[in-house]
């Protein structure tokens, strides 16, 4: 298995030297670098990109709307947001957004290696502190959106299904377990997506947590 091929992008360069320093080795191979999300689209279409390690906050095009055109234009390309900004705010937004991990620039380096590889393999990974700042988050905040207070109700089979999406269960796995096709499967997440108006996988996670729908998450 060849190395995980890495896009940063971040608006310092001097960020993007150290972490490409450290990154170019064994497991990992920096193949472009960008200072903003413009340029990583542009980058993205000219290189072949496993994940994308990616700043909030920069000029021209910010992280989320960079993560957004990603996930439309080459879904399977990981996105890992490596930042400063450890608000609750900006973290759901990431994630909604598609990221499928979130750490902060103060990590290890084993730490971040281990993050690369986990979003690498499709499975999220989210530092303790990210993870500290969402469940606070959701604790101060109990009530439901207001934009969703009209949501159409879940069945008893989507809800079986989202439980399992919310354990990281693949189709297949969740097709083997409900003794149903991974067709049928399909469908059940796009009529998720549709009732709860969630974008992807991580808004439908998020979606279950805020509602507390199952005790074991």
């Amino acid at each position: 298995m060849g190395a995980i091929k890495i896009l940063l992008a971040d608006d310092h360069s001097m960020i993007r030297q150290g972490l490409k320093a450290f990154l170019d080795k064994d497991k990992f191979k920096v193949v472009a670098e960008a200072k903003n999300g413009k340029e990583a689209l542009e980058l993205i279409e000219e290189n072949e990109i496993d994940v994308l390690v990616t700043d909030i906050m920069m000029p021209e095009m910010d992280g989320v709307e960079l993560c957004k055109h990603v996930i439309e234009t080459h879904p399977h390309i990981h996105i890992l947001a490596l930042t400063m900004m450890n608000e609750n705010y900006n973290i759901k937004k990431m994630l909604g957004a598609g990221a499928k991990g979130y750490i902060l620039k103060d990590c290890t380096q084993d730490e971040l290696r281990t993050a690369i590889e986990t979003v690498n393999q499709g499975k999220n990974y989210y530092s303790q502190e990210v993870t500290d700042i969402i469940m606070e988050g959701l604790t101060a905040q109990p009530a439901p959106k207001q934009r969703l207070v009209n949501e159409i109700p879940l069945t008893k089979r989507e809800t079986e299904i989202l439980h399992l999406i919310c354990k990281e269960k693949t189709n297949v796995e969740i097709a083997d377990e409900l003794f149903i096709s991974n067709r049928t499967v399909e469908a059940h997440k796009r009529n998720l997506l549709d009732k709860t108006g969630c974008k992807n996988i991580a808004g439908l996670v998020l979606y279950a947590v805020e509602r507390k729908l199952f005790d074991d998450l």
